[in-house]
């Protein structure tokens, strides 16, 4: 291939002097142009005669402000916010720094050119230099329009403090509202109301429609109770659901004029929504302060037990906070209470009770159940009816339910002939850490297992009844048996015992105590026994009380009794060496 002539190459071939352009210097900077497209003036401030001289751009920079505003420092600072004085605070502030020699300054203030025109963010940087006397004399400096970049600061000041979804207050300034109302309040002797407005059912609106509905309701709430505040009150997202609203000078009276206009205001037209018109109602709690609340924390607190109450009273309905003896009294006691529960469980006070049950026809035991005493400090014992309803209210009930598993485990492990059930809460069905514990203590005691029963009631049973067939075959596959407990209280049960896949049915004690007497209740009692042979599960009576109920569950064919006829729980071990089991099938 033959190389390329170099006339043929761009750029190669040396051109006449004639054709060579000598290189153009660049030209002398237009400062004042520069300056004006960055938006910037530079300045000269004597301090002595007060005279401002501006660099020849400013006009450019400050066009809505006439020459003479500009001229000295004291007409410019009259058209300076918040602060007109800032300048020359800057200037003394910045003089002991500068130990009378001058110093550096920078501040930021807004400019505006009259009461309608709008507010023009400046950053100013400086520096003061000293007269003969060491005292600032000149300064130089250079202003620069920000209001773009202040404008982004407002805006995520008033993100970090409002709402996203519905422009008012978050719930952090909520409160700091509600601190400061309630220390002017207090300062001044007057009194304020705070409520909080719920909206009824938002959870079913989410599983309807989804949560951008839900949300359009949310805001539409919002507008309707902002419309009907007066000026002066706050108004907040307390959370999801609620709005905590802050009425000034509002008596009780005052309270309930005002919450029926805003319950009304929600229920009394629907929502529009892009799913369609959505009806809502709201329920409203409120207390007087600092009458019924002495502080923030606490008009919070007894704000929302005051809209629990409404919704427990009503769905849509407003109750005022008021003090009640009787609940006070039973907040004391829920205190001592859960402070004993909490010692014994330490303590290791936590103990078991073991009431047996009884083969029909032999009247041998066929297991043991275990039910939870408290050893208290006088050695008497506090029974399970005293405990467990208080330990789930208080949410002790998990702390309770892991101890009785070690105890019960630990019983089966010291005598192997002998078979126990256990009564597990609602809650514990579904925790986790207890779903460890029963894995790890089967793991360390081999054969245990199959010799446990775990009871739970008919109405946690009929609440979920996927999430309970979930957690029966899990403790099935372990190796344990499952009984319904209480069974009857619900009604509605036996058709789930077969999906369940139950093994044993405890017929509630309420039909039981009285067949000896009541035909409804021999009638009752005698189908369920039937029915559940049909769906071979295995039963038993509770709280059997005499010969003659006996005698009529062993004719009917109930498997097993247990109840005062056949002894109460004991805190001694009452099983033999060697006591019957249920057979398995």
């Amino acid at each position: 291939m033959a190389a390329a002539h170099p006339s043929t190459i761009d750029g190669l071939i040396p051109r006449s002097p004639s054709e060579i352009v000598a290189p153009r210097k660049p030209s002398r900077p237009d400062a004042s142009a520069i300056l004006s497209a960055l938006g910037q003036a530079t300045f000269v401030w004597d301090l002595v005669t007060d005279a401002l001289v501006w660099s020849d751009n400013v006009a450019a920079v400050f066009p809505e402000f006439p020459a003479p505003m500009l001229a000295t420092a004291n007409d410019f600072e009259k058209l300076i916010e918040p602060q007109p004085g800032i300048r020359r605070d800057a200037i003394v502030s910045a003089s002991a720094k500068g130990a009378g020699r001058g110093a550096r300054y920078q501040i930021e203030y807004g400019l505006r050119a009259s009461t309608t025109a709008p507010v023009i963010w400046v950053e100013e940087s400086g520096f003061w230099s000293a007269g003969a006397d060491g005292e600032p004399a000149r300064v130089v400096g250079i202003v620069r329009i920000n209001s773009d970049h202040h404008a982004r600061e407002e805006q995520l000041q008033k993100l970090s403090q409002h709402d996203p979804l519905t422009g008012e207050l978050n719930r952090s300034h909520l409160v700091v509202s509600l601190t400061e109302m309630m220390e002017e309040a207090t300062r001044f002797r007057s009194s304020f109301a705070f409520m909080l407005v719920g909206i009824d059912h938002l959870s079913r609106l989410n599983d309807a429609f989804g949560f951008d509905v839900a949300d359009e309701v949310i805001l539409d709430v919002a507008k309707r109770i902002r419309a009907r505040l007066r000026g002066g009150d706050v108004m907040g997202r307390f959370s999801g659901n609620k709005f905590g609203l802050i009425l000034k000078n509002c008596t009780p009276d005052d309270m309930n004029i005002a919450a029926q206009r805003f319950l009304a205001g929600i229920r009394d037209e629907v929502v529009p929504t892009k799913s369609g018109p959505v009806s809502v109602t709201a329920s409203i709690g409120a207390v007087n302060a600092p009458r019924y609340a002495r502080n923030a924390e606490e008009a919070m607190s007894r704000t929302q037990e005051a809209l629990e109450m409404a919704k427990a009273r009503r769905r849509g309905s407003f109750t005022m906070w008021r003090p009640n003896v009787e609940r006070d009294a039973q907040r004391r006691v829920n205190i001592r209470v859960t402070d004993e529960i909490v010692t014994a469980l330490n303590e290791r006070r936590i103990v078991m009770a073991f009431e047996p049950v009884v083969d029909t026809r032999s009247r041998k035991p066929a297991f043991y159940e275990c039910l939870v005493r408290m050893r208290r400090d006088d050695g008497q014992f506090s029974l399970a009816p005293d405990i467990v309803p208080v330990a789930e209210k208080l949410g002790l009930i998990r702390l309770v339910d892991h101890r009785v598993l070690e105890l019960v485990i630990a019983e089966l492990a010291d005598a192997p002939g002998v078979q126990m059930s256990l009564n597990i809460s609602p809650d514990t069905t579904m925790d986790p850490d207890w779903w460890s514990s029963i894995e790890t203590l089967f793991r360390a005691h081999p054969g245990v297992a199959e010799r446990m029963i775990v009871e739970i009631t008919e109405t946690v049973a009929i609440q979920d009844i996927d999430d309970v067939r979930g957690f029966v075959t899990r403790l099935k596959n372990l190796g344990c048996w499952i009984a319904i407990d209480d069974f009857g209280a619900g009604y509605t049960s036996f058709r789930n015992l077969r999906k369940l896949g139950v093994d044993i049915v405890k017929i509630d004690g309420a039909f039981v105590q009285n067949i000896a007497r009541s035909s409804d209740d021999r009638a009752f009692v005698q189908t369920l026994i039937d029915l559940a042979h049909r769906l071979d599960i295995k039963t038993v009576a509770e709280w059997v009380q005499d010969e003659e109920a006996a005698s009529f569950l062993r004719d009917w064919g109930c498997d097993y009794i247990q109840g005062r006829l056949i002894g109460l729980a004991s805190a001694s071990r009452p099983w033999g060496p060697q006591p019957a089991r249920i057979a398995q099938g």
